[in-house]
């Protein structure tokens, strides 16, 4: 009883969409009614409100790394943890307050690798970073270091528990980027810092 109820905290906690919650907050529309319509904090830094999408990236990133420190100090299993994280990523993606159409999970996962092992998520969290200053694609960004992920889990600890929930964690993303991929692929998508198209 006690690791369900963890497990549906951490989806609660998950579910928390910053993004709109921030964006109400500072008066700003609503992300899902502008730009890719991703309630996330690239779509909310298109609003051209930079402290706004600074403050949803902090929040979507620590809900993941809260909910996993927690599961950590309580004392649960590596396997009860695995589920946590997975718990508090899946909230985010098909979050219940926003009738489970949620963002594509970067933040989260950032926060969810951090707190798994502090090494892999600074490494795919460096991908990301230079990817993105690269490109200037933060979906292109988000796809080669989830793709990376996995790698970085078994090149640093092997095959463990955890690599089958960073593998999870790093299909979801790309899954949940395939549209971006379709636009990168035609040249259509939006780069970093693009104003928002209602």
């Amino acid at each position: 009883m006690q690791t369900l109820l963890a497990i549906l905290a951490a989806y609660l906690l998950g579910s928390l969409p910053f993004a709109v919650i921030v964006s109400k907050a500072f008066g700003l529309a609503d992300p899902r009614t502008f730009g890719s319509g991703n309630p996330g904090a690239t779509n909310v830094l298109r609003s051209g409100n930079k402290k706004a999408a600074l403050l949803t990236l902090l929040g979507d990133a620590l809900k993941g790394w809260v909910a996993v420190f927690i599961a950590q100090q309580l004392g649960f299993g590596d396997k009860v943890i695995g589920l946590i994280a997975l718990a508090v990523f899946l909230g985010h993606l098909y979050p219940v307050f926003l009738k489970f159409k949620g963002g594509k999970g970067v933040a989260t996962a950032a926060g969810v690798l951090i707190a798994l092992s502090p090494l892999l998520g600074l490494a795919v969290l460096g991908t990301w970073l230079l990817v993105a200053y690269v490109s200037r694609y933060s979906s292109l960004a988000a796809v080669i270091a989830a793709a990376l992920a996995p790698v970085y889990q078994v090149l640093m600890a092997g095959g463990n528990s955890q690599t089958l929930v960073v593998g999870l964690i790093a299909m979801a993303l790309v899954g949940k980027h395939w549209q971006n991929i379709q636009r990168l692929m035609a040249g259509q998508e939006s780069k970093i810092g693009s104003k928002k198209k209602t």
